[in-house]
């Protein structure tokens, strides 16, 4: 038999292979809140996302296993970290199953009649799309969406509103084994923002002319009806829109663009700032969030909601009442006078950053930049010298060796000695650990009362921010 990449008609009963992602995992949830029956597998099936799926009435299959698609959903969503190997797609080509990837599904289920918001690039995708989510709400307009991570506002990442518009995180990493282009073109945005382009996911992508490739493919797909709200301190974003004919607004600091932030103070809680649109005083806004990428990203979703008719005193009440994302520069806690920040950076642009941002809401005490680089980039060598030059805003540095090293080729594996030892000789004072272990004891030793410790891994870190909190 011969089965199908197509959604049928009736669908009752649908099983997702690899559910305990966090985009399947809430998809998952979605569907079953929707009303269908749904299943799932996946290999490491642990709490908090078993326990969380179950709870919703989501049965859960522990490991992948012909068997499991013995009962016959009607569809099988397929994520993508599933391999063409895995038993259960070997099954459903076998016995004719319909199936789809995740991007398929959500566009099939959830988007449906509404107008989707879709926000894409290199960073900022997380924390613009939870802005824009939260700001719709605070209007009153009910939105959907589904964000790559956990906002603080609604204890989830993602929901189900009766509402006209649902918030997407556009995520470029592939689509499935049997869809190898970036999730984010199967959508049909409404309004889209386009924060950065950047050399990232070497796993997936060549190089950066690969990656522009991609985001070019959306941008070419826009029609008179699509709106694309794009950064303007980013040459490869000039790039992309050279020469395009799309409803296009600029946002950021040009004078010349559609919006652009006139004014900025930070006042501790508070960053603080104007915003210009066409010229003309929008608004002044203040968000608890650090940094001007949180002002860029701020601009953004103010755009997108402008867009949307919403006003500025609106915007205004959204970001003073927004809680942020966790692990998105996010307090784990306060021992002794020391301040322990996790945050999910992993890329140069984003370590740089998110130590930048941090800095002047810190000003009396040492700031300790602790990195993991676990990302299949930041663990291959291609920015070995980059990161060696982001570190500059911060006083103590403790680098970990990669936890996952042995899945890169040893001729292409970033060196974390490597990196301390260029951190050293422009002057920093800098430590390279061969495990977490290491780190603590370290940081226990040398943090003072007004210091901070920001974490930074797009992993777990062996929970090192609770284990620093209980020791320090």
């Amino acid at each position: 038999m011969t089965s199908h990449n197509s959604i049928p008609d009736n669908v009752k009963k649908i099983h997702l292979i690899a559910v305990c992602g966090t985009g399947m995992g809430a998809l998952a949830c979605m569907l079953k809140d929707l009303g269908y029956t749904v299943t799932g597998s996946d290999a490491n099936v642990y709490p908090p996302m078993s326990t969380f799926l179950e709870g919703k009435g989501v049965h859960i299959f522990e490991g992948f296993n012909a068997k499991n698609l013995a009962y016959g959903p009607d569809l099988v969503v397929v994520g993508n970290a599933v391999r063409k190997d895995n038993p259960e797609a070997v099954t459903l080509n076998e016995i004719g199953l319909n199936f789809c990837s995740m991007p398929q599904a959500l566009n099939h289920f959830v988007v449906a009649d509404k107008k989707a918001l879709l926000i894409t690039g290199t960073h900022g995708k997380t924390t613009t799309s939870s802005m824009l989510a939260w700001i719709l709400y605070v209007a009153g307009l009910d939105p959907s969406f589904m964000i790559g991570g956990i906002l603080l506002n609604f204890d989830g990442n993602y929901r189900l509103g009766n509402g006209g518009y649902v918030v997407l995180e556009g995520d470029e990493y592939d689509t499935a084994y049997f869809d190898k282009q970036s999730k984010f073109l199967h959508f049909d945005p409404h309004v889209a923002i386009l924060t950065s382009v950047e050399f990232d996911h070497a796993d997936i992508f060549n190089d950066l002319a690969h990656v522009k490739e991609t985001f070019d493919k959306f941008i070419n797909k826009f029609s008179t009806q699509n709106y694309l709200i794009a950064y303007d301190q980013d040459e490869n974003i000039d790039d992309l829109l050279a020469g395009k004919n799309t409803n296009i607004q600029r946002y950021g600091l040009q004078s010349n663009s559609q919006w652009w932030v006139t004014d900025a103070l930070v006042k501790p809680p508070w960053n603080c700032f104007e915003v210009s649109h066409n010229g003309q005083t929008f608004g002044k806004f203040k968000i608890r969030l650090p940094g001007a990428h949180n002002r860029a990203n701020a601009l953004a979703a103010t755009a997108a909601a402008h867009q949307l008719g919403i006003s500025p005193e609106v915007i205004a009440k959204a970001f003073e009442t927004y809680s942020g994302v966790k692990r998105r520069q996010e307090v784990r806690g306060i021992k002794n006078g020391v301040t322990v920040i996790d945050d999910f950076a992993h890329h140069p642009t984003a370590v740089r950053e998110t130590i930048k941002a941090i800095r002047p809401f810190y000003p009396q005490g040492q700031l300790i930049a602790v990195f993991e680089p676990r990302t299949n980039t930041s663990m291959r060598d291609i920015f070995q010298d980059e990161y060696s030059h982001v570190f500059d805003v911060a006083d103590l540095v403790c680098i970990r060796k990669p936890p996952l090293l042995e899945k890169i080729p040893e001729c292409c594996r970033f060196s974390s000695e490597k990196l301390v030892e260029d951190l050293k000789k422009q002057g920093k004072d800098a430590a390279y650990f061969p495990d977490t272990d290491a780190i603590i004891d370290f940081v226990v030793a040398s943090a003072q009362t007004g210091d901070v410790v920001l974490v930074m891994s797009n992993g777990g870190f062996d929970n090192i921010h609770e284990r620093l909190l209980e020791i320090l």
